[in-house]
């Protein structure tokens, strides 16, 4: 065995291989430990019954959520979910999430399916967000999805690693969104093509593991690979609380010198909002050079930021204060277990007597599922993506911010900065 210091994706893809050594640019058949498909899971389906004699080789690794259109629109879409749900059961697969059940990021980790350690592949880009709990989540298609269900392994190449480092303290107004948008906007949207991700620093292990979410689930619009945060007792306790039995057992962490492709400081200390404008994410400004813009639509929601501290943060401005007549507002919980605990605490009240319309836990919005817009609107969104037509029209707009962002300009009708509510 060497003695090669390695990051994370090194030690992860070792695991998961049986291959020692693996060097940035080594490729090996990787055995995940989680096969995430979502709403479109039928796509898989299809392919591996055209696959003479497959059967699933290891179905308690397999994960189905029907999160992208919940519930189904169209008797299209309804015959989809169907299809997902009979081949579930005639195959054994136990960890079937269901149209109530919220985003499949969000419902996997929840429910105790990631551990430390894990590698994780899924049909979302946004799989990078297991990271938050020190796993490996990465992209992937449907027909690597079907050969891994028939196989059990997929080929990786070994990334290169880009450390990051955040310090200080977060000013008020000021959150995890606000710092992936700066960084989307400094290192652009190819900047971490196929690169692992880590962050590191104190303020990193200040963050609470949902905010830990946040990072991960954006460092996605870098182009990265995965994304990873060290795991701690925070993350151990949100594991055990999730049903996972000793989760400090598989945890892995970087050697302290090993070798990075690139080191990025940031030091949040006078950090302010950051909004990215259209029509691509790393189009990003400071929000004073964007206040004032007139929104048709604000749009709380998606994996990045639809977790149940962001809906407590949106609250905390909305309490006692109406949205503006000329906005409407749709909130979209992550999960089912966040729309529970936000109506057993009341947050729900607080946002239906502000105005705003609460939708059923799952991706909405940000998948284009509601919420679309007609030429010439302007939506501000706390969801991952910007891209032209990703909610209704072309010729529509999409901004992206923090929840405090979106929750203070709901109130004025405009793009605000939330350290205007929050003095």
């Amino acid at each position: 065995m060497s003695t090669t210091a390695k990051t994370f994706a090194q030690k992860a893809l070792e695991r998961a291989s049986g291959v020692n050594d693996l060097k940035p640019g080594d490729i090996a058949d990787v055995a995940p430990d989680i096969y995430m498909s979502h709403t479109a899971s039928w796509r898989c389906i299809a392919a591996f019954e055209k696959l003479d004699g497959a059967v699933l080789k290891h179905p308690e690794r397999v994960a189905m959520v029907m999160d992208h259109i919940s519930p189904a629109r169209t008797s299209l879409v309804a015959s989809q979910h169907r299809r997902s749900r009979q081949f579930a059961e005639a195959r054994g697969i136990d960890k079937f999430f269901d149209v109530q059940e919220g985003i499949c990021h969000l419902a996997l980790m929840e429910n105790g399916c990631v551990r430390p350690g894990d590698v994780i592949i899924g049909t979302d880009s946004h799989s990078t967000i297991y990271g938050a709990l020190g796993a490996l989540g990465t992209g992937v298609g449907f027909s690597e999805i079907t050969a891994a269900w028939a196989l059990g392994t997929i080929w990786m190449m070994t990334p290169e690693s880009i450390k990051i480092s955040l310090e200080g303290r977060l000013p008020l107004g000021v959150y995890p969104k606000d710092i992936m948008l700066k960084l989307i906007g400094d290192l652009t949207a190819d900047g971490a093509t196929y690169k692992s991700i880590e962050f590191h620093g104190g303020l990193t292990r200040d963050l609470s593991v949902s905010e830990r979410m946040t990072l991960c689930n954006l460092s996605m619009e870098m182009g990265c690979k995965n994304a990873y945060v060290p795991p701690d007792e925070k993350t151990f306790e949100f594991c055990r609380a999730a049903g996972v039995e000793n989760p400090e057992n598989s945890a892995l962490y970087p050697d302290e010198d090993a070798t990075y492709s690139e080191t990025v400081n940031l030091d949040v200390s006078t950090l302010e909002p950051q909004i990215a404008c259209p029509h691509v994410v790393d189009n990003v400004k400071p929000i004073s050079d964007v206040a004032g813009l007139k929104l048709d639509q604000v749009f709380v929601g998606s994996c990045a930021n639809a977790k149940y501290d962001d809906l407590v943060e949106v609250a905390s401005i909305l309490k006692g204060r109406k949205i503006s007549p000329t906005v409407r507002m749709m909130v979209t919980p992550g999960s089912r277990g966040i729309l529970k605990r936000a109506t057993e605490e009341g947050l729900l009240s607080i946002l239906i007597d502000a105005g705003a319309l609460i939708t059923n836990p799952g991706c909405g919005g940000c998948a284009g599922d509601g919420g679309a817009m007609g030429d010439g609107e302007v939506t501000l969104s706390t969801a991952n993506r910007n891209f032209r037509g990703r909610m209704g029209s072309y010729e529509s707009d999409i901004y992206l911010s923090s929840p405090a962002t979106a929750a203070a300009s709901a109130l004025t009708g405009s793009i605000t900065d939330p350290r205007e509510v929050l003095k």
